[in-house]
């Protein structure tokens, strides 16, 4: 049997973990996949607790469509060994890096566009400040996304503008400007975001999500 296409691994893994839930409500890989595409996100990178799970698999089959690069930071051997059975043939299209991520992301991946922590690591705060001190490295706007929010007290990530969206165990989400460019070229610091719509098909409970320029904050609405 050959290997499954990223988008069809992460729609059977999350029928996995998520059965008897609510199969109207959008879940966490497939809004992570949606959320990279839209932004055609190069560099995407994933800080674990434990084991990479269904966020990873949302990345990678946003990479499939992006052409960008999946890096997900473990802790240990034994979380990279776990990961990899985990992600299965679709560990292929990640790059596993054993570290800390608040220094990985001060110097290989200081461009990373999008950053996905786990709010279970204890340094998630810190890890969240590096991606904004190094905003003067990057060109472009950086987006974070926490995943298990509901856990301890990461609501509020350091008093960023963050968004909190009902997905999973709770996501969170900030966008982290770039340096301003005051040389006359393009300004990338503008302010502007994406404000990211859910609709849900009633009669077939399709879900379509679209992305929409704003200068407004992001928002799940329900058809």
């Amino acid at each position: 049997m050959g290997c499954w296409s990223a988008e069809n691994a992460t729609k059977a893994y999350l029928k996995t973990i998520k059965m008897g839930n609510n199969d109207k409500e959008p879940n966490v890989a497939e809004f992570i996949s949606a959320l990279s595409a839209g932004k055609n996100a190069q560099v995407m990178v994933v800080a674990c607790a434990t084991a990479a799970g269904s966020p990873t698999l949302g990345l990678v089959a946003a990479a499939h469509q992006t052409g960008g690069r999946v890096i997900c930071i473990v802790r240990g051997e034994e979380e990279l060994h776990t990961s990899i059975d985990t992600l299965g043939c679709n560990a292929s299209g990640v790059e596993f890096v054993v570290g800390e991520p608040q220094t990985l992301l001060l110097s290989e991946y200081r461009n990373a566009d999008l950053v996905v922590i786990d709010c279970n690591l204890e340094n998630r705060e810190e890890i969240l400040q590096v991606v904004q001190l190094s905003a003067g490295m990057r060109k472009t706007n950086t987006t974070v996304l926490g995943y298990n929010a509901f856990c301890k007290d990461s609501w509020q990530w350091g008093g960023s503008k963050t968004q909190f969206l009902p997905i999973g165990d709770g996501l969170l989400m900030t966008t982290i400007a770039a340096k301003v460019d005051h040389s006359g070229g393009e300004n990338v610091g503008t302010g502007k975001r994406s404000r990211w719509i859910v609709k849900v098909d009633k009669c077939t409970g399709e879900e379509h999500v679209f992305r929409v320029r704003s200068s407004h904050g992001s928002a799940i609405i329900k058809a």
